[in-house]
């Protein structure tokens, strides 16, 4: 019996870790996954919440999305009185009483932990315009480039933001983000985001970089949930994080706090006004100015909130986001225009669930071609498994690592991973050509050979995708980093294995 080499038994742990980082946990589920809930409505103060999977409601068992419209259309079509609902979730029974349908949006629970983009599992689209006038086609595009900086500051992943106009000749902003809901893009492009910190009628400074030069994020030294306690009705939780302004900015505090009186309170002395923080002109948090700050240019303040939630853990989820959307604005500043939405909605996939069978049927049939064209140039049956077996293996493997970190997956982005599984067919056909070759070389030998071609050819690779990945949008981006992740986990775990296993059929 062969020995198997360190290389083989390397591809077959990774292999074993790629499944499992993909485990198709969705495929033992019955029910509909939750995708958000709309806050201050009836479920949202019953207790449902994001994530958890309805599996029942009243005596009706939940298999799908469609199960789901179906009871609840029925319970709400002409009713008018009050319902009384029992929901079966994940996490415990919930006892609604509601007039109207229920304001939560929901989906099939997911099959894999893979993550599919725009054009294969759809999200929100959002038709935007300044509100109460029209702008021009460089006024429109200044709003997307601010935008796109507030949307990328924030984190979010494969978003599409273009200009649109109607028959009219207006200019709109067209907003797509796979994977969220309605609510979500609402809340992200729904307001100016204007942020002003105030003493009295004065304005001290403003969100953007001519007041603020740096905003602590990501730092648990400096940004961090500091506490929470239980308060009537649930849970709160309060953050801080600190800023840093401008020279003039600092000035422009030292000269109105040198007007200032002072007051003495139990917990020390402060300025006679507080610093009012204001976000869309509403009143977000007050904070005590010490009189040690009293007429003197600080450059470094510390900026407090604070969420709220049923629960701690929610209140504290609410204070962290409440936290990265303060931070967001105060690092962009406000929006150039107050923004309208005219039209949000959600997008249903462009490709969806005809594209995914059409891909497997043209993979099965490539497969098969392969096969029967490896199988009649080399008549060994061990090597055209070897090469198929691999191929899989590099599939998975990409795709392992894709789930890992939570990369979104849309056309583009498999069309990379065949492109890498192509790549991987011919060097494996390198490889194979070298070891049968009729050279008085050793096998050895003969493997390095075709290592020293294939090594060229892979750096040859990754430095064709690399502008594409840094410089590239939308869809080079996707598919050059899956490109890339395909011809790296070939040369580092699936080539050497394979030549591995060739050696072992050559033997």
């Amino acid at each position: 019996m062969a020995k198997i080499t360190f290389r083989i038994w390397l591809l077959i742990i990774v292999l074993i870790l790629a499944i499992l980082s993909i485990a198709p946990w969705g495929y033992f589920e019955k029910g509909v996954l939750i995708k958000s809930v709309e806050k201050n409505s009836t479920a949202f103060n019953y207790g449902l919440r994001q994530g958890m999977i309805i599996k029942q409601i009243d005596d009706n068992i939940i298999k799908n999305a469609a199960d789901y419209s179906a009871i609840i259309s029925r319970l709400f079509a002409e009713n008018k009185t009050l319902n009384k609902i029992i929901i079966q979730t994940s996490q415990g029974e919930f006892i609604l009483f509601e007039v109207k349908s229920l304001e939560i949006t929901v989906a099939g629970i997911p099959g894999t932990k893979l993550k599919t983009g725009l054009d294969l599992s759809g999200g929100a689209r959002a038709l935007v315009r300044p509100a109460n006038f029209s702008i021009s086609s460089s006024e429109i595009n200044d709003l997307i480039a601010i935008t796109t900086e507030r949307f990328n500051v924030y984190g979010l992943r494969d978003i599409t933001i273009r200009s649109v106009r109607d028959l009219q000749n207006n200019n709109f902003m067209l907003i797509e983000i796979a994977g969220a809901t309605p609510r979500d893009l609402q809340d992200l492009v729904g307001s100016q985001g204007k942020f002003e910190a105030k003493i009295g009628n004065d304005t001290v400074f403003e969100g953007g970089e001519q007041d603020i030069t740096r905003v602590c994020r990501n730092d648990a030294q400096c940004a961090r949930i500091e506490s929470c306690s239980q308060v009537q009705g649930g849970a709160s939780c309060r953050f801080s994080f600190l800023i840093y302004l401008s020279e003039t900015a600092a000035q422009r505090q030292a000269s109105i706090t040198s007007k200032l009186g002072i007051n003495t309170t139990d917990s020390g002395q402060y300025l006679n006004k507080k610093l009012d923080l204001y976000l869309d002109d509403n009143l977000v948090d007050s904070l005590f100015i010490s009189r040690d700050l009293k007429g003197k240019a600080e450059t470094q303040i510390q900026i407090q909130g604070s969420g709220s939630g049923n629960t701690q853990d929610e209140a504290a989820k609410d204070a962290q986001q409440n936290m990265n959307k303060l931070q967001t604005i105060l690092l962009t500043g406000s929006l150039p225009y107050k923004l309208e939405i005219v039209k949000l909605d959600t997008i249903s996939p462009l490709l969806g669930k005809a594209f995914t069978k059409n891909i497997i049927y043209l993979a099965l049939i490539v497969f098969a071609i392969i096969s029967i064209i490896l199988f009649i140039k080399y008549r060994k049956i061990k090597i055209t498994l070897a090469v198929i077996l691999t191929m899989f293996s590099e599939a998975f493997i990409t795709l392992g690592i894709a789930a890992l970190i939570r990369w979104n997956l849309d056309a583009p982005s498999i069309a990379g991973i065949i492109a890498g599984m192509g790549t991987g067919v011919n060097d494996q056909i390198v490889i194979i050509d070298e070891a049968v070759s009729e050279s008085n070389a050793s096998l050895g030998e003969k493997i390095k050979r075709a290592f020293f071609i294939i090594i060229g050819a892979f750096f040859t690779i990754i430095a064709a995708m690399l502008p594409l990945f840094w410089a590239g949008a939308g869809m080079l981006r996707g598919f050059a980093l899956t490109t890339i992740i395909g011809v790296s986990v070939g040369i580092l775990i699936t080539r050497p294995a394979f030549a591995d296993i060739i050696k072992k059929i050559q033997e």
